[in-house]
């Protein structure tokens, strides 16, 4: 890691939900919290949670120093609104295979 910059994951608890045009396409009691020095914690959802139909493999892959290169999926009507890292590096090995999604919100408990 270079110096100053720090990524830690960890397991959550959070009740996180994804809706797109009304439809619930990912919804966890479990996800990954991925934090990450100069970035908003990240959720990490695992794949048994998201609504893999509704999702278009991407073309789109970016590298990340920290954490590998990752691979998009498209939700209808939203371009690269998903990633996941196939093939993490050693130190974020815990999301390998999960789904990060631009815009997710906490459900608030009952």
């Amino acid at each position: 890691m270079t110096q100053g910059h720090r990524i830690t994951v960890e397991q959550g608890t959070q009740h996180v939900r994804v809706e797109q045009g009304g439809q619930v396409v990912a919804e966890s009691k479990r996800p990954l919290l991925l934090r990450e020095t100069g970035f908003p914690v990240r959720y990490y959802l695992p794949p048994e949670d998201v609504r893999t139909d509704l999702l278009a493999p991407s073309d789109t892959h970016t590298y990340c120093p920290f954490k590998g290169t990752a691979s998009y999926w498209s939700l209808p009507d939203t371009p690269d609104a998903v990633w996941a890292y196939p093939d993490p590096k050693p130190e974020v090995a815990e999301i390998k295979d999960h789904f990060c999604f631009y815009e997710v919100a906490e459900v608030p408990a009952a």
